[in-house]
This record gives structure tokens, sequence and C-alpha cells, in this order.
């Protein structure tokens, strides 16, 4: 993807970073995540592009805005795949936690995997742990194997999960082994990711989250070289169908970074709402507003940290 499409899209994120913190702590996430939606969308068709949305707000019955299958930018070349979720973490930006983003992954038509909207039981690690993963290990096994590629003690090992009561017995697995634990309410893709960034200090990312978020991980996860297992966990047969009708034969096959963002043509952009693992969140000032982003080009390998003073005046 040409370099100045990519910084159009960094505009996306911003607008949409932006109209979503100003309802940091409201309480209504709804209010939020549609504030997110009306910018994301309208910054979209002011790009000259042609893009499909495969991963965004849900089906056209369900979302009026960014629904899977729905025609943004231009309509002019090139042609792209989207995933999109204009706020992840809505629910930190509804009661003032930590951990969101806006996000967009882009790719060649048929490139990311188009995941209907359930969940999936995943583990995330950086490059130098990326062959030692396995989804079907037990916890120690992967946090002692990733240890040792990282050459640290099974102590100094910070793995990040999702505060949910389905997590229980996977903390305690965690802890029994020796390891560290960080919390966190909400923000998964941004934890995948933090495990490829050394800065962060989060090593691992293990547990259950959803699928979409999955994908948008996926993108930057293969680009710095990490991995990302991740395999199908419906709640139920309406689950199971939707998952069928996506294309997937085999409910219980372990999808790769790979087999979720397919090609070396792929881009990932996130503009931070509320600080979390991977970027500060947005800082309103009496004169400007001060956004956090980066952007992650497969095509160079380059990232991209890019922070931006918007006039207000």
């Amino acid at each position: 993807m040409d370099r100045n499409l990519a910084l159009e899209f960094v505009r996306v994120t911003e607008a949409a970073a932006i109209a979503a913190a100003k309802w940091i702590g409201r309480g209504d996430k709804h209010a939020a995540d549609q504030a997110a939606v009306d910018e994301m969308r309208a910054r979209f068709n002011q790009i000259d592009f042609s893009g499909t949305v495969v991963i965004g707000e849900g089906s056209k019955d369900e979302a009026p805005e960014l629904y899977t299958g729905e025609q943004v930018g231009s309509g002019k070349e090139p042609m792209m795949d989207l995933a999109v979720d204009p706020l992840e973490a809505t629910d930190s930006v509804a009661f003032g936690r930590s951990n969101a983003l806006s996000v967009i992954v882009t790719g060649p038509p048929g490139s990311l995997l188009h995941a209907p909207d359930t969940y999936m039981e995943k583990i995330a690690v950086g490059k130098d742990a990326a062959k030692v993963i396995d989804l079907d290990a037990p916890v120690a096994d992967n946090i002692k194997k990733v240890a040792a590629a990282l050459g640290k003690d099974v102590s100094e090992i910070v793995v990040m999960v999702l505060d949910r009561p389905r997590h229980e017995q996977l903390i305690n697995d965690i802890r029994k082994v020796g390891a560290r634990v960080r919390l966190i309410t909400d923000g998964d893709v941004a934890a995948a990711i933090a495990t490829c960034r050394t800065e962060s200090g989060i090593d691992l990312m293990l547990g259950t989250g959803g699928s979409t978020e999955a994908v948008l991980a996926a993108a930057p996860v293969k680009i710095l070289g990490g991995q990302i297992l991740c395999r199908f966990k419906p709640r139920s047969a309406d689950d199971e169908q939707k998952i069928k009708a996506a294309g997937v034969s085999d409910v219980n096959e372990t999808f790769t970074a790979e087999d979720l963002a397919k090609g070396n043509t792929l881009t990932f952009t996130a503009t931070g709402v509320i600080d979390g693992p991977l970027l500060p969140g947005i800082l309103f000032r009496q004169d400007r507003i001060i956004t956090h982003s980066i952007v992650i080009r497969a095509t160079s390998g380059t990232v991209r940290y890019i922070t931006t003073h918007h006039n207000v005046n």
C-alpha cells in the first residue's frame, strides 16, 4: 500500500479516537462507539480507494454503518479489504478504564479471514518465542518454553489476561507455575501486539476473547515477527452455524497469524483513546488535542509512532 494512503488512514483513526474520547467516563458505551463509527466512515469516504469492510460493526441488519460487506472510499483504485474497530474496548471508554483504541487493518482482497463475531482461544507472543508456543499445551509448558526462548526465569514472565470469570482457572495456572499476571478489563488487540514490543513488558497473552479482535491483532503480530494461535470457541449452536457459514469447515481448526492475515501487503493503523499497553490515549488541552498513533506496514516492515497536535482554535 502507498505510504501516503497509510497516512490517510492515520487521520481516520485519529478522528475516530478523538470522537470516542469525548465520551470517556460518561457511562454510555453505545454513544462512544457511534461517535467513533460516524467519524471513521465519514473520513473513509474522503479517501481515494475502494474498500470492502470484511470485519466491522456486524451484519447489515445489525449496523447501518461499517457493516460487513459495506463499500467505503471514493471507489477508485486501489481495492482492499478492511478489518475495522472504530472503538476497541467500548466499556473502557464508558467507565473511564484503561486500554482503548481505534483500529484499521488493510490487505488485498481475500487476505483477511472473514471471522464471525464469536469467541476464540488465543495465545500470542513476540518474535523470539514465536516457534515454541502450542495452543494445545498446558499453560505451564507454554510459559516455561517462552521463558527459555526469551532467556528469562519463569518468575520474570509477564502474562496479560482479560479479567473475566472464565479465566479464573487460567490465572491460577499462571500463578501456580510462578509467572506474573497482568489483568486488563478490555482490549486484547493491544495486549497481543504488546508481546511483540519489548518495551511493553508483556511476554505472553493468553485466554479467550473476540474472534474479530484476533484478526485485527494478527496482521501487526505477523509483521513484527511474532505469532498468534487461535481456535474458535463457539458459545452455542448458533455460533457454530455462523463459523461454518464464514467458510470454516473445521470448528476445531487452529489458525496462525498467517491464516488470519495473509500476504505481505498488510497494514495496521491504530490511535489510542485511553492509555494502554500499546499507546497513550487522547490528551485534551485548552488550545489543542494530542493524539498518539502507530502505523505498521508489512511491505517495508516499518513501525511508525506518530504524535499529532490538533489545533482546536
